[in-house]
């Protein structure tokens, strides 16, 4: 007798708890009423018995895309044939291809070729699909965390339909919680769990919208507690100790990164301290690099807040210096002391969009010649051609005014800056429409002998 023998009900309850409660029909899945949901469109291909579209399920991790894929092909009786683009190459993609088209060949059904991870594969291996997409050989259903917009090839992204999952709700996860405990034969069932009062809320909020984390905490947390009298007692001590800490969706060069980020900047520009700090936490928290975080404070402060309070700026550069000084933990103090006043301090773009109204202007106008009298006279030949005839010297004129001007002849007039009334901007914007009147009254004054000759 094998002593290490199971039964086919233990053997089963061996595999991960989220595996065995994979949903086995649409009618199961919990959420994604927008992809599957009577009357959507995928849904109605389905119920008609058509052949699905080629596809790529976008989402966050534990969401179903891979459940949905083999759901799919088991409502349109096809064929399934998975792979990972993690431990694939381009000789297992030839080698599914191989595999469908010799089924085609033999029964002439198509089959659904699963590629989990399909960001992953590179342009190659991607462009290896398309022609056998396009000839109905297989049908493609790519799963995918980050935006297939910049991960999955234009030419195969335009032949197949994107379906967006959204992570689950609080409540989904908790009816999915609660199904484990009550099936008997594929969740926990079999074991009685007495959980105490907010215990399967704790789990559910712990787990982010992700179904498979969710289920995993919960059969960590059964295993992990102690039992009275036949029972288990699921209490929250018990779910602290086996999670530690919170398990959050965010890849330093994925799109929570760069979500997260965009999320920091609109906050700060929205004069929103409180948002700026959570987004900065949210970040740093979860493994972001403080100096990118550092450099995106540093733009900031020029990009939206500029010349409206100019110490922006150095408040920024100092807490980018500091973080890279001190490092975290410690670097999270000069980060969060710079959002809170980059947060609460007026807000200008107009150094930036005046250097952009500068640049089209460079673009789309005749590069002349700088102006002879804007011109270093640096040998006689060059004061001979009239190389700095006409410039004014500012510092030995009154109030530093000259009255020459300094741009092309064909952009006289230009105002590329545009201060607003706002901060430190608004004394500059009074400081230049002083400057250009007083300009203007000089040009229309009488000139005196020796007005407007090189004075240095």
């Amino acid at each position: 007798m094998d002593l290490f023998a199971k039964t086919p009900a233990e053997l089963a309850r061996s595999a991960p708890l989220s595996d065995r409660m994979r949903p086995r029909t649409l009618a199961e899945v919990m959420g994604q009423e927008e992809v599957i949901g009577p009357g959507r469109p995928l849904r109605r291909i389905l119920d008609a018995g058509e052949l699905p579209p080629s596809m790529v399920f976008w989402g966050p991790p534990g969401t179903g895309k891979t459940t949905l894929a083999r759901l799919v092909a088991a409502t349109a009786k096809l064929p399934f044939l998975p792979f990972s683009a993690v431990t694939s190459g381009i000789k297992e993609v030839r080698e599914a291809i191989e595999q469908a088209r010799a089924r085609r060949r033999e029964d002439g059904r198509t089959t659904l070729v699963f590629v989990d991870e399909i960001h992953r594969f590179n342009r190659a291996q991607q462009d290896a699909f398309l022609p056998h997409v396009e000839d109905g050989t297989i049908i493609l259903v790519g799963a995918t965390t980050e935006n297939p917009s910049f991960e999955v090839n234009a030419a195969l992204l335009s032949r197949c339909r994107v379906f967006v999952l959204k992570g689950l709700s609080d409540p989904q996860v908790l009816e999915l919680l609660r199904r484990a405990l009550d099936d008997p034969e594929r969740g926990l069932g079999h074991v009685p769990v007495a959980a105490e009062a907010g215990a399967l809320e704790r789990l559910a909020n712990l787990a982010n919208g992700d179904a498979r984390q969710a289920l995993g905490l919960l059969e960590t947390a059964v295993r992990a507690s102690e039992s009275v009298d036949g029972r288990r007692r699921l209490t929250l001590e018990t779910i602290r100790a086996v999670t530690q800490r919170r398990n959050a969706n965010y890849d330093a060069s994925g799109d929570q990164h760069f979500d997260c980020a965009s999320a920091l900047i609109k906050s700060l520009r929205g004069s929103d301290p409180d948002a700026a700090l959570y987004w900065l936490a949210r970040m740093l928290e979860n493994g972001e690099d403080p100096l990118f975080v550092a450099r995106r404070l540093v733009i900031f402060a020029s990009e939206d807040v500029g010349n409206a309070d100019p110490r922006g700026l150095m408040v920024a550069v100092a807490a980018m210096q500091a973080t890279h000084f001190v490092g975290m933990p410690e670097a999270l103090y000069p980060l969060a002391q710079a959002a809170t006043y980059l947060a609460t301090t007026p807000k200008s773009n107009a150094a930036g969009a005046g250097y952009k109204a500068a640049a089209a202007d460079v673009e789309a106008t005749r590069n002349d010649p700088v102006p002879l009298h804007l011109r270093n006279a640096a040998t006689g030949l060059m004061r001979g051609l009239g190389y700095g005839q006409g410039y004014q010297y500012a510092h030995d004129r009154p109030d530093a005014l000259v009255t020459h001007d300094h741009l092309p002849a064909a952009l006289i007039g230009r105002r590329y800056y545009q201060p607003k009334d706002v901060g430190h901007e608004a004394a500059i914007r009074r400081w230049l429409d002083e400057r250009a009147a007083q300009r203007t009254r000089q040009r229309e004054a009488p000139r005196t002998p020796g007005d407007g000759e090189p004075t240095g």
